[in-house]
């Protein structure tokens, strides 16, 4: 017999997703780490892992996407409690950014040789030596320029989405999307013409992290827009319904300041 509800929050309907989620993240991590120890099975592992894991995330989404077109269980005090949920998320992968910059800071402003804790020798030099660092005005400016653009054009969807305006929505999504590819692509022929390598070093090790572990924000960022670009053209996205597109936005716009920070830090401050 079906129950009456009497409060207004969602009661989540059993599901696989996280268990699954849970036991293929699991894989990945194991996978990646077998692969950097060079094991024959742990290419494979985190290609499996990876794939399921993608997958997982897409069946999640998209219960969660009819939980709200159909069942209409995202109400008010439901919106809020996502909404929280999303900030917090954010604020975790700020702090996962300052581990990254608190080690490049503490490598950069206190540079040292190698044995310096065990003998007192002369100080180390920062960018160390050998180490050709990028022009920050060449393709870092470039991309700079790309994701504050991007950033524009998911202001002007949002805008065109409050005003009901299909058309503008799809438009300024696709062009959010295809500045995200843009963006990946050139920071993919910016490593692969790196004259250093992850192994070269401190400064090598805190750059690839600190950049690419933010490529890989900005592909996950970029995919959920184009669930959203999706979701605008079948027309499921609404003035007074999308919660979707507002933490992806929130989500791009985070990646926007993250990369700002990474530009003047890293690329311009960090490699004079």
């Amino acid at each position: 017999m079906a129950q009456h509800q009497d409060h207004p929050y969602h009661l989540v309907n059993p599901s696989p997703m996280p268990i699954l989620t849970a036991f293929f993240a699991f894989a990945v991590a194991t996978g990646l780490a077998l692969f950097m120890h060079k094991h024959a099975v742990g290419g494979i592992l985190l290609i499996l892992g990876i794939v399921a894991l993608v997958l997982c995330a897409a069946f999640w989404w998209r219960d969660v996407i009819r939980e709200g077109l159909r069942d209409h269980a995202h109400t008010r005090p439901v919106q809020r409690g996502l909404r929280s949920g999303m900030a917090l998320f954010i604020v975790s992968e700020v702090m996962f950014f300052v581990a990254f910059f608190w080690a490049f800071f503490n490598s950069s402003l206190f540079p040292k040789l190698p044995l310096a804790d065990t003998w007192e020798i002369v100080a180390g030099i920062w960018p160390p030596e050998g180490i050709h660092t990028f022009d920050p005005w060449d393709i870092p400016f470039l991309n700079t320029l790309i994701l504050l653009l991007s950033g524009t054009t998911v202001t002007w969807a949002h805008h065109a989405l409050l005003e009901n305006n299909q058309k503008d929505l799809v438009r300024g999504l696709a062009l959010s999307v295809a500045l995200g590819v843009l963006f990946t692509m050139l920071q993919a022929f910016e490593y692969f013409h790196a004259h250093f390598g992850f192994r070269d070093g401190v400064y090598a090790s805190t750059f690839y992290m600190a950049t690419g572990f933010h490529g890989a924000h900005v592909i996950m960022g970029t995919t959920f827009l184009a669930v959203n670009l999706v979701r605008a053209i079948r027309g499921t996205l609404s003035p007074t319904g999308h919660l979707g597109f507002e933490f992806a936005a929130w989500y791009w716009h985070f990646v926007d300041v993250v990369w700002l920070f990474l530009f003047i830090c890293i690329y311009w401050w960090g490699g004079q």
